[in-house]
């Protein structure tokens, strides 16, 4: 993370999953990281789906006088409280896909709300939410899984807006939405239909790397793990 400086301080959010976790192994073993905090149902009872939650611990963080040139949120799930993606129109659940979009699209919207207003102010700082390439309309050539497939679209959307207006009070800022790969968590195990996947460190130590390398006029971008811009 070189572009930041000598030192920064990242913050993890989602930090006991399974990308999240590796995250802070890379960024802990990083001499230049001079904080590492984290944040996690497991671990803090954050819950991303709560808005009380996430003001609760913005706020923590803001009354200790602390700002983030790192925040990553690595929250999410494709299969939530046992249901996995739909294969079919026909299978939609309207219970199901609002679940899809309160973790997957809100739940980031609200940790933006919260804690943009937390990223450095006097230098280079980034903001990466974890979306995923199937979240792209004009990448979709084989249809199925709805509603992760909508929830993400909308959080790329989220990343978006934010990133137009977040920039406009904080030029030094970078906000971006990431593509971490298809990693070896218990996220992908089902749906891997035996292609490659990556380890999580490997992941997380790439998508690092993207983040360095990207620029302020980049900010609102969507990235994959190898830095290639994906289409909307």
């Amino acid at each position: 993370m070189t572009s930041l400086g000598d030192s920064y301080n990242a913050l993890i959010i989602g930090a006991s999953g399974g990308i999240g976790s590796a995250f802070c192994q890379v960024l802990a073993a990083d001499p230049a990281c001079r904080g590492l905090s984290r944040l996690s149902r497991r671990d803090d009872g954050f819950d991303v789906t709560d808005e009380t939650s996430i003001k609760n611990a913005a706020e923590a963080f803001a009354s200790a006088g602390q700002s983030f040139d790192v925040i990553v949120c690595a929250t999410g799930a494709l299969t939530i409280e046992g249901r996995g993606p739909e294969k079919t129109i026909r299978a939609l659940d309207a219970e199901v896909m609002a679940r899809q979009f309160a973790l997957n699209a809100i739940g980031p919207a609200l940790v933006l709300k919260h804690f943009a207003p937390l990223l450095s102010k006097n230098r280079r700082a980034v903001f990466a939410a974890l979306s995923a390439r199937v979240g792209s309309i004009g990448d979709n050539r084989l249809g199925g899984w709805i509603s992760y497939r909508a929830a993400k679209a909308a959080l790329n959307q989220i990343i978006r807006t934010s990133a137009i207006e977040i920039t406009r009070g904080n030029p030094q800022s970078l906000v971006v939405a990431l593509h971490p790969g298809t990693v070896a968590t218990t996220l992908s195990e089902k749906f891997s239909g035996g292609h490659e996947r990556l380890a999580p460190q490997d992941s997380a130590a790439r998508l690092l790397s993207v983040l360095d390398g990207l620029g302020a006029e980049e900010s609102g971008g969507f990235f994959a793990y190898d830095g290639a811009p994906i289409d909307w």
